[in-house]
């Protein structure tokens, strides 16, 4: 099991990203899907998540400007940013919490590799 993510890079303040990050690999089912980010010498936080059924919680940070949406179809969770802020610069984390084939009853977390965002003029 493997995730993907895609979609950093730099944007100017006040502009939008929308990262996207694709679980791939003998997966059974995915529950909770999010991502967190880390900034320079900041710790990793929890950015916004969502569960199978569409509960979201976001950080209060993002709260009203990004938007966490997902298709369970493609195994894929998005992270729409608007009115970014050089504050939202960060590595940018995906998870998923999943139950492989060949362990169909257990849930593991799995994270992305990081998506590099960076806000600046």
């Amino acid at each position: 099991v493997q995730l993907q993510a895609s979609g950093g890079g730099l944007v100017q303040p006040g502009g939008s990203l929308r990262l996207s990050c694709q679980a791939s690999g003998s997966i059974f089912s995915i529950g909770d899907m999010g991502w967190y980010r880390q900034g320079p010498g900041k710790q990793r936080e929890l950015v916004a998540r969502m569960t199978r059924g569409g509960t979201t919680n976001y950080a209060d940070s993002v709260e009203g400007r990004f938007t966490i949406s997902r298709d369970n179809a493609k195994n894929t969770v998005y992270l729409q940013m608007n009115s970014l802020d050089p504050d939202d610069a960060a590595v940018y984390y995906c998870y998923a919490a999943i139950a492989s084939i060949a362990r169909r009853w257990y849930s593991d977390d799995y994270w992305g590799q990081g998506t590099l965002v960076t806000v600046s003029s």
